[in-house]
């Protein structure tokens, strides 16, 4: 279970194919902390980590095909950037929102408006009503999370909403690095994917 509260981005530094699994191999500042089977949120999937160098600040985690194929992690090559953060701990604050690390689809960034110190992005993503009456779906001012950011949603249509972006989240996280046509991990908020399962039983 995650915030969307991300702590930093990472680096790709190897990429190995494994039949249909990859092997991603990262650093960051706390990879001397992390543990073997420890859950890392990257670009908003939980991901375990399954070895660490200490040393060299290090450590390497698997994707299998169903995560390459409904996020964007099979796009990551030696030197993107990725987001990070490590798993909520259930004492402290939710200073986010409840973020499972189960990235629902792909959107694609179609729009950058630069606003007087921050940063509007406009996201599309396919849109299918029976998935929407299940909760995929954005509502105005609801929470999204987007490459594992939590986010509150502006200007919600059917298959596009924007967000804001202060500089803070612009310089932490990779969003400096997206430009028109990136492709972005998507997770709609779980509680809205509960009320619209609890609405479908109620008809």
């Amino acid at each position: 279970m995650f915030s969307g509260i991300v702590e930093e981005y990472g680096t790709v530094v190897a990429v190995e194919k494994d039949q249909e699994n990859v092997h991603f191999t990262l650093t960051c500042s706390f990879a001397d902390e992390l543990k073997v089977d420890q859950s890392l949120s990257h670009n908003g999937v939980c991901l375990t980590v399954v070895w660490v160098d200490k040393a060299e600040k290090k450590y390497k985690v698997t994707a299998i095909k169903e995560t390459l194929i409904k996020s964007n992690l099979g796009l990551l090559e030696v030197g993107s950037k990725v987001n990070l953060e490590r798993s909520m701990m259930m004492n402290g604050r939710l200073d986010g929102h409840i973020v499972q690390g189960h990235v629902d689809q792909t959107a694609k960034c179609v729009k950058i408006e630069e606003a007087d110190g921050s940063w509007y992005y406009t996201f599309e993503y396919d849109f299918d009503i029976e998935k929407a009456k299940q909760g995929y779906m954005t509502v105005e001012k609801g929470s999204v999370t987007v490459n594992g950011v939590s986010l509150t949603v502006v200007n919600s249509k059917d298959n596009s909403f924007q967000v804001a972006i202060i500089p803070f989240t612009q310089e932490v996280t990779n969003f400096h690095t997206f430009e028109v046509g990136s492709v972005i991990n998507l997770e709609f908020d779980i509680i809205g994917k509960y009320l619209s399962k609890l609405n479908s039983y109620s008809k």
